[in-house]
């Protein structure tokens, strides 16, 4: 048997354990155990799983995995936790931090009052106000990648017909996220990868946002990259301007942050909460 050490932490609600292998130096990764310790019934109980690693230089290396054991996909909640251990840890003090994902080089902070800010770079491959089919129905939706590819629904634009028995429309509270946001995760429009799935409402100059997140396979509390997308679509739809302040389902706020010049998004960040929640022990057969 062996035992490895892991520490328990949330970004708004997006929880993820997280190993650090200057503590677990031999702890191996692999798709069966990450889905097996992230199962909230019989596991730790997780979104995903981060692996911290020092490297050579100054920087340190943030790896994520989806709780099915998937990888490849940038997570901003994710990252904000990694930041945030990484201060605590010793890795950096009150100057910025710097680590790499997916070997692209990213920075962060922590705030005096606990707020964790995480920079992304430019999105890309943004479209907006196209048609998808889901739930029988035409929805009108934009998409955007932002290190994870995100489709954003607005509920005011969802088309419907009070004929038919799932048709929905009203509160973003009312809608079956679940049932939605897989079955357009699924659709051959995104195809062969898929698509995280976002649903928002615009109040009050903010964002309620719901999120369908793929390698999760299921509606999370929050979702970073989903946060950060919705904010883009919104002020490109809307007008809403920087900074935007969303409400995900934990009740927690995201606010996302950039500039807007040349038609190009520049300092774009996401700050919220990130916090460790406990530390434990995990024994492997």
């Amino acid at each position: 048997m062996k035992q490895f050490f892991f520490t328990k932490m949330s970004g708004a609600g997006n929880d993820f354990i997280l190993f650090d292998k200057k503590i677990n130096p031999d702890i191996e990764l692999d798709a069966e155990l990450i889905n097996k310790i992230c199962q909230r019934r019989t596991g730790i109980g997780a979104d995903g799983v981060l692996l911290i690693e020092n490297n050579d230089g100054s920087k340190y290396t943030v790896k994520y995995f989806n709780s099915d054991g998937s990888t490849g996909s940038l997570c901003a909640n994710g990252a904000r936790c990694a930041i945030k251990y990484g201060k605590e840890s010793g890795r950096f003090g009150f100057q910025t931090a710097d680590f790499i994902v997916n070997g692209t080089c990213y920075s962060g902070q922590v705030f005096e009052n606990g707020l964790v800010k995480f920079n992304l770079a430019e999105p890309k491959d943004l479209k907006r106000n196209f048609k998808i089919k889901a739930g029988g129905q035409l929805i009108n939706a934009s998409y955007v990648n932002t290190g994870s590819p995100h489709v954003v629904i607005n509920v005011s634009d969802v088309l419907h017909d009070n004929r038919k028995p799932n048709s929905f429309f009203g509160e973003i509270s009312e809608l079956p996220v679940f049932d939605l946001g897989r079955e357009i995760r699924y659709s051959p429009d995104f195809a062969p990868e898929g698509t995280n799935v976002n649903f928002i409402q615009v109040e009050n100059g903010k964002i309620k946002i719901r999120s369908y997140e793929r390698g999760v396979e299921e509606e999370t509390l929050s979702c970073g990259t989903g946060s950060v997308a919705s904010a883009i679509v919104s002020f490109i739809n809307v007008g809403l301007q920087p900074p935007i302040t969303l409400l995900a389902k934990s009740g927690a706020e995201l606010v996302v942050d950039f500039k807007y010049r040349d038609n190009q998004f520049k300092d774009l960040s996401i700050t919220g909460p990130a916090d460790i929640t406990f530390k434990g022990e995990l024994t492997i057969n």
